[in-house]
């Protein structure tokens, strides 16, 4: 377990499976070639002359065949299915129980079948690049068998550890924060995505395009029935540096590029003429809640603390993420959650 007061594994691997699978449908299930031996009344595919003559099939009109059968029931998707059944008799939370089993009710009229292949079998089932968002959900339902969740504690599963450079540290915590998002907020209606920017440019040189710089956001978060907007900017380092005079304050380079992807936006749609931008950063033992606002765009600064649990980080990116937050609606955010220690303005 990786610390005391986390959710229940099969509850934390349901709600991800659950997300997971309610995206992959919307994207429609991932289908492949199954083999097929059939007496049929046409040919399709290659005839088995001998089951053909042994049967004595010809005579009736018939012939035995072998052919390849596109369809949703394939191991991956199989093994989803069983994923969510097992799941489903593991949760204590009536309402993950449901859509549980409610998805797998939906695989099942989709054509899925409800045996769980083996090992050996989805060993040799190879995702190819265009099931690429299949990985994941192998992965989950994988964990829903074996129940168990990487960490440094001694356990009976063995995991390959990954190299621990900062490249790959920064992914983890952008993607950690992107999924935080999608599965508290989308269920809500909002939209989570992430996405690039274009610049908006009148005119340029033939090689520009080549060398030009590309705007890549890390979440971009709509609500469902305003024109709000935010653009959440993730840095794995500290959110203080020191300045040419030996001072502590904000990174310079950080502020330029939320301001960059704010401002470039402008006049294509009424949400980033309003939009907001948060840059979030992890501490330790710091907390750290500032805002700006310039030119009409409301910058915030915040710092989750990673040395704190699992729940406390939760409960720590469910405010940060509420629009009373970012909008900075004071009275509604202490009303609900009182001040934040050392919470200020940038003037």
């Amino acid at each position: 377990m990786v610390d005391k007061d986390i959710d229940d594994v099969p509850a934390l691997i349901a709600r991800l499976l659950v997300d997971a699978v309610r995206r992959r449908i919307r994207r429609n299930l991932s289908q492949g070639y199954c083999h097929r031996e059939k007496v049929l009344a046409r040919v399709r595919g290659r005839i088995n002359i001998l089951a053909t003559e042994s049967r004595q099939l010809l005579s009736r009109g018939e012939v035995f065949c072998r052919y390849e059968e596109l369809t949703v029931d394939t191991l991956r998707n199989r093994l989803v299915r069983a994923a969510l059944e097992r799941l489903a008799r593991l949760v204590q939370n009536n309402e993950l129980v449901r859509h549980c089993r409610a998805l797998a009710a939906t695989l099942g009229r989709a054509g899925v079948g409800g045996s769980c292949p083996g090992r050996a079998e989805l060993a040799a089932d190879q995702i190819g690049r265009n099931d690429a968002a299949d990985h994941l959900l192998v992965a989950l339902a994988r964990l829903a068998f074996d129940l168990a969740l990487p960490t440094e504690d001694a356990g009976n599963i063995a995991l390959i550890a990954p190299d621990r450079e900062e490249a790959w540290v920064r992914r983890l915590f952008e993607k950690a924060v992107l999924g935080f998002a999608r599965v508290e907020l989308e269920p809500s209606g909002w939209s989570v995505r992430s996405t690039s920017l274009d610049w908006q440019v009148s005119s340029a040189s033939a090689g520009l395009s080549k060398i030009l710089p590309r705007m890549v956001t890390d979440v971009v978060l709509d609500a469902p029935h305003a024109d709000q907007r935010l653009v959440i900017d993730t840095k794995f380092t500290s959110i203080l540096g020191i300045g040419r005079f030996g001072n502590e304050g904000l990174k310079s380079g950080y502020l330029y590029q939320m301001y960059a992807y704010l401002r470039s936006q402008e006049g294509r749609e009424a949400r980033w003429d309003t939009a907001a931008g948060l840059l979030l950063h992890p501490a330790i033992g710091l907390q750290l809640r500032e805002h700006v606002q310039l030119q009409g765009h409301k910058i915030t600064f915040a710092t989750v603390d990673l040395g704190n649990s699992s729940m406390a980080i939760r409960s720590e990116l469910r405010r940060i993420l509420s629009t009373d937050f970012w909008l900075h609606d004071e009275k509604s955010r202490k009303d609900a959650a009182g001040p934040y220690p050392g919470e200020s303005q940038v003037s």
